[in-house]
């Protein structure tokens, strides 16, 4: 039990970074945030013709596909008032790959929820609450650091990141795109960057709040265990 305890504080804060990363990343996943994006002062309009209501709406369409259960046939039904395919066959299967990347940190999402329960639950039965919370705090406070990190990697080389994030997570060039194809014209590298700046916005936000939470329920915490009777 003694060498499970530091274990599982360890995790705990590492699995609340990951957890605000995701809970960040979850809320760019919205309609809302498509909303304020598309309305953002300064957002480049479509040099190739789409309005800013059919900049939402395809791209509403486009997180629906991302999000539901359907295969790639379900973008393939999408057609442009000209007729048009609303994504040609590149475009689609870089949609399928961001599909399947999207599946995982959701999975993965869930996961850091149920193991932060899980070990919430443990901290408790096995009477190191106050370790619990500490480690949760420091978690938040880890992710703040992080953010930091990225801001200087985004005001650094915002494009230099960019490129590097779809190194990682995706194959040789399927991400690149003519600024005539669809996806550019709905997510061109404003769209982007606007969504790296949110993210760390609400993680570091996010990591606050629980650095502030943990600190709080610790203290709770330990008068609880010097004077059990507290009510």
């Amino acid at each position: 039990m003694n060498k499970t305890i530091p274990v599982i504080k360890v995790l705990t804060s590492i699995v609340v970074v990951i957890f605000l990363l995701l809970t960040a990343v979850r809320f760019l996943l919205s309609p809302l945030f498509l909303r304020i994006e598309y309305k953002m002062p300064g957002f480049p309009p479509d040099e190739y013709g789409f309005t800013s209501q059919e900049r939402l709406e395809w791209a509403n369409i486009s997180l629906t596909y991302l999000l539901n259960r359907e295969g790639i046939d379900f973008l393939e039904r999408q057609k442009l008032a000209s007729g048009e395919p609303l994504y040609n066959e590149r475009e689609l299967q870089h949609m399928l790959d961001v599909k399947n990347l999207v599946s995982k940190a959701l999975i993965t999402w869930y996961i850091t929820i149920a193991l932060l329960i899980l070990f919430g639950l443990f901290a408790s039965e096995a009477h190191f609450l106050p370790s619990f919370w500490d480690a949760f705090s420091k978690g938040g406070i880890a992710t703040i650091v992080l953010i930091v990190v990225i801001i200087f990697g985004v005001l650094a080389s915002f494009e230099w990141l960019f490129t590097a994030f779809h190194r990682i997570f995706f194959e040789g060039d399927t991400w690149l795109f003519k600024y005539s194809d669809t996806l550019i014209r709905l997510f061109p590298m404003r769209f982007w960057q606007d969504a790296f700046i949110f993210l760390g916005v609400l993680s570091a936000a996010g990591g606050i709040i629980a650095y502030l939470v943990g600190r709080v329920v610790r203290e709770k915490s330990l008068k609880a265990e010097a004077d059990p009777n507290e009510e």
